[in-house]
């Protein structure tokens, strides 16, 4: 799956709306408010943090310290003496940043890329390098001798104990866990059973803790050797670890695919390649994709299914062996995560680069957007804080003090139709400034306005943007520096920061669209339609309030009946600005100049035509939509719909029967039908009360309105015998006759 490194407003006051009798516009103004965090986070944000209430203000400085000039940083550690060595990919080099922020290429590596770095407490750096994983050992003056060789392809995670001088190391195409001693002498201590053991860390009782891929196991090593699975996670791979100094475990978990099912096969034989991308991938020996199940650690074979998984998640393991979730994404892999000294947890993720603060209390804030594309490493050195960034390679240092301005830009509100600008208003305080853009392309480019001069009135402003479909807003934050939140004790991180923006609202009017009718459809004869309450308080359905509001349905659907005669046509419209639509209904038949009222006011999209009301005939009906009930008479808009001919036809077919012809036992009989206005459908005859027996026409197709029927029937038995005949028309019309035949 992955081992990816890769690293990879205000509440508004509406003063003023002008709305123009020669324009055609909708009701009333739509309000586009922004202020909760999920809303907020969907745009850029520069220089500008944004709290878990949606609060905007000055993010922490965000400064370059050394440029690696390589594409990636796969991994990266510190010394004791605050220098930062930094692995790269895919020239495989590794740069050492000593604590006054100079740097220089340390060693470079024959491998394509250094996948995890550890120091011990003399300065030594031993790097793991893949593929066909090797383990240097690297002096501070750069001198390299390969530790370690062993016989998998790739090394993901190392941890030293200085407490005991030993090097762990987690491997992977098979996920076993080696512990090598100063002269390079290694011994397997753990078999995970899994393709990748992707992160090591060390608790306080020298138990070993490691995560593992592609089961997002959390497993516990003792010193012996045995092994004991803390958790299971609902993620694919465990990315890192950290202890916390009450003995609670993070665990950051990635999934390539988010929320889909995870399944892994632990038994399968695998291999495991490195992407351009720095992404794990497993396939089968003969190079087809291994179909992943969830594993069980006591055996090969077991498997679980595990379903709703984030893309990334924070999974703490407390000392008594229960265990939350303090953070989680739907949306963004994280790669990295340390824990402060506050016990603010920061997260680094590929979206944006963007580096998120999870307090004490749960309550998650986006620090810092990077302006690299993921933020790949998180380093405390003393108390300085650094990033390490991926496309491009970088290392960055977030200060303890807020910058001095910041710009957030929001999405971009495609408001359908040409319309009307309103006012923008917004809530916060300090120096704010707002302005706006727009445009008729959905993405801004050159044919777009540019940015407006700065509206000055938080209450509401008008908008002096040109009319366009589309709108932008961008908020420029500014104020003298002050502690970043990060570095500020728990009990202060709910200060209020003297710059901010908490709400942004804008109101526009779109121009005004006419209904559509799509489709009229008509119930077969016979079928009426009848409106079922709704239940609602009546003053509810007064006070103009949408009932659903109240938890009632105004979808209904309407009760079926047989009312003989009844032609009921049905309609499905719709309006573009969402606006309450009417109808009414016209007819004519084919011989009228005009067209008629038949019914007006109609509210459902459907009207049941009483089968008297009209007399028989072939009628062709219109449906007119309005959106009069939304909008001024002067600027209501409609559509009409005209059906194909529709027969009305109450009449039953007129049976004229001849006299009946008997030779012997035979009897013959001729019906002769003609019905008015419809084509006949069905004729029918029954002897003596029996069974109704179907009967072609002469001609042998019952396909006009006019048909001759022959009935011919033996009698079994003397005496006086009745013949009955019924037609039928399209329109369920039935017209009968009979005759009396002695034998």
């Amino acid at each position: 799956m992955l081992k990816s490194v890769r690293l990879g407003v205000a509440l508004l006051t509406l003063c003023s709306f002008a709305l123009f009798a020669t324009a055609v516009f909708a009701n009333g103004p739509i309000f586009w408010e922004v202020s909760k965090q999920d809303e907020v986070l969907k745009g850029d944000a520069r220089g500008v943090s944004i709290a878990d209430n949606g609060a905007m203000s000055l993010a922490p400085s965000y400064t370059l310290v050394y440029d690696t000039k390589e594409a990636y940083i796969w991994s990266a550690t510190t010394d004791t003496a605050g220098n930062i060595y930094l692995g790269t990919g895919h020239d495989g080099k590794i740069f050492k940043v000593d604590a006054s922020g100079n740097g220089r290429l340390l060693y470079d590596a024959a491998e394509l890329d250094v996948t995890a770095l550890a120091t011990d407490a003399k300065g030594t750096l031993y790097a793991a390098t893949s593929p066909d994983g090797k383990i240097y050992k690297i002096t501070p003056d750069g001198n390299a001798t390969v530790l370690f060789k062993p016989p998998y392809k790739y090394i993901w995670s190392l941890l030293y104990d200085n407490a005991t001088s030993t090097l762990y190391a987690g491997t992977g195409d098979k996920g076993v866990i080696y512990k090598i001693d100063a002269s390079g002498k290694e011994k397997i201590i753990a078999n995970s059973k899994e393709a990748n053991v992707t992160a090591l860390a060390l608790d306080k009782s020298g138990n070993l803790i490691a995560g593992t891929e592609p089961s997002g196991l959390v497993l516990r090593i003792s010193p012996d050797g045995k092994t004991f699975a803390l958790l299971d996670t609902s993620a694919q791979e465990i990315h890192a670890l950290t202890i916390a100094p009450d003995g609670a475990i993070y665990a950051l978990g990635i999934n390539q695919q988010g929320a889909a099912q995870k399944t892994t096969s632990v038994g399968t034989p695998t291999t495991t390649t490195l992407s351009s991308d720095g992404v794990i991938k497993l396939s089968t020996d003969d190079e087809g994709t291994v179909t992943v199940q969830n594993a069980d650690t006591s055996s090969s074979s077991g498997s679980s299914a595990k379903t709703g998984s984030k893309s990334s998640s924070v999974f703490r393991i407390l000392p008594d062996g229960a265990s939350d979730t303090v953070w989680n994404s739907n949306d963004s892999i994280a790669f990295s995560m340390s824990l402060l000294k506050n016990n603010n947890l920061l997260v680094g993720t590929g979206t944006k680069g963007r580096i998120y603060a999870v307090a004490p209390d749960e309550s998650k804030t986006l620090l810092i957007q990077s302006p690299e594309d993921q933020t790949s490493a998180l380093l405390s050195v003393g108390d300085n804080l650094f990033a390490a960034s991926s496309n491009f390679g970088r290392l960055y240092r977030i200060g303890s003090q807020t910058v001095a301005e910041g710009t957030y830009i929001s999405t971009v509100r495609d408001t359908k139709f040409v319309g009307r600008w309103g006012t923008i208003s917004w809530r916060g305080a300090g120096n704010v400034q707002i302005q706006t853009r727009t445009g008729n392309t959905e993405t801004p480019d050159l044919t777009w306005s540019d940015w407006s001069q700065p509206y000055s009135k938080t209450s509401g402003e008008q908008v002096n943007s040109p009319t366009a479909r589309f709108i932008q807003w961008k908020a420029t934050l500014k104020g003298t520096s002050q502690i970043a939140a990060i570095t500020r004790n728990a009990a202060s991180n709910s200060a209020s920061p003297v710059t901010r923006l908490e709400a942004v609202t804008l109101a526009y009017l779109p121009r005004n669209q006419a209904p559509e009718i799509t489709s009229v459809s008509v119930l077969p004869t016979g079928v009426a339609l009848q409106e079922l309450p709704t239940g609602a308080d009546p003053s509810i359905l007064s006070s103009g309030i949408d009932p659903q509001v109240f938890g009632l349905s105004v979808n209904i659907p309407p009760r079926r009946f047989f009312q003989k005669g009844a032609r009921t046509l049905t309609w499905q419209a719709s309006d573009a600005n969402d606006d309450t639509l009417t109808y009414k209904i016209y007819y004519k038949t084919s011989g009228d100049a005009d067209w008629h009222l038949l019914a007006d006011d109609i509210t459902q999209n459907y009207y049941t035509i009483d089968g008297n009301r009209l007399p028989d005939a072939t009628y062709t009906f219109k449906v007119v939509a309005s959106d009069a009930a939304s909008n001024p008479e002067e600027v209501a808009l409609q559509k009409e719909y005209v059906t194909t001919p529709i027969e009305i036809d109450n009449s039953p077919p007129v049976v004229n029967a001849s006299k009946p012809t008997t030779k012997g036992n035979a009897v013959e009989v001729t019906f002769d039908v003609t019905d008015a206005t419809s084509r006949l459908a069905k004729g029918e005859y029954s002897v003596d009360g029996g069974t109704w027996k179907l009967i072609f026409p002469i001609d042998g197709l019952t396909d006009s309105s006019h048909e001759t029927y022959e009935v011919k029937v033996m009698l079994d038995k003397a005496g006086e015998h009745v013949i009955a005949f019924r037609c039928s028309d399209t329109n369920a019309n039935v017209g009968t006759s009979k005759v009396t035949v002695t034998r």
